[in-house]
């Protein structure tokens, strides 16, 4: 009957709480964080985060420096689907744990502007996580790549994979398929819908 007054009072991580300090500036931040999120399933209240793939644009400028990388070990996840975890174990990225995971997450993004391909999906698949440790719902604005090509060419109701994108605009396509690739194939696509839309 008052779960609404406990989730007045209740006591958000510190690393939220530094979060959510920074959008009480009025200055709109310049940064734009390209986000691909690569998860067990298209079910946001069922499906869970494996990896991220992150990188910065600032300025029209790709920044390879300001890139974010991780694994998230889900254990219980691979468990019950009785699915190989040989990518998650073996592979050389850092790992953590969903809660250290999202946080080390939500502390790069800071305020920026997300930009991904149905990056409203990676969103709610965030928070979803972020609901589980006790935080809020994110508060970046969010650009979604699709939707630019799709008013480039006034072909709303059409649908366009990555893989499409990445062809009609020539993007060079990494062999790897690492979530950081597909992030940085994003970000090429990103900043030539950018310029053709004239902002």
């Amino acid at each position: 009957m008052f779960d609404w007054i406990k989730n007045i009072n209740k006591e958000h991580p510190e690393f939220w709480k530094n979060y959510l300090e920074k959008f009480e500036s009025k200055t709109k931040t310049k940064r734009y964080v390209i986000l691909n999120t690569e998860t067990s399933g298209l079910n946001p209240k069922k499906d869970v985060i494996l990896s991220f793939g992150a990188i910065g644009i600032e300025n029209d400028i790709i920044k390879v420096n300001d890139a974010l990388e991780l694994v998230i070990l889900q254990y219980k996840y691979l468990h019950d689907n009785g699915l190989s975890n040989e990518f998650i174990i073996e592979s050389s990225l850092p790992k953590f744990a969903e809660p250290t995971g999202i946080e080390e997450l939500i502390n790069y993004i800071g305020n920026a502007t997300l930009v991904g391909h149905r990056i409203h999906f990676d969103i709610e698949m965030i928070n979803e996580a972020l609901d589980r440790i006790d935080c809020g719902k994110i508060k970046n604005e969010a650009l979604d790549i699709e939707i630019m090509h799709q008013k480039l060419y006034e072909e709303i109701n059409k649908p366009y994979s990555l893989d499409d994108l990445v062809k009609t605009y020539k993007i060079p396509v990494s062999e790897k398929n690492f979530a950081l690739d597909d992030a940085y194939s994003m970000a090429l696509l990103f900043l030539k819908l950018k310029s053709r839309l004239g902002f």
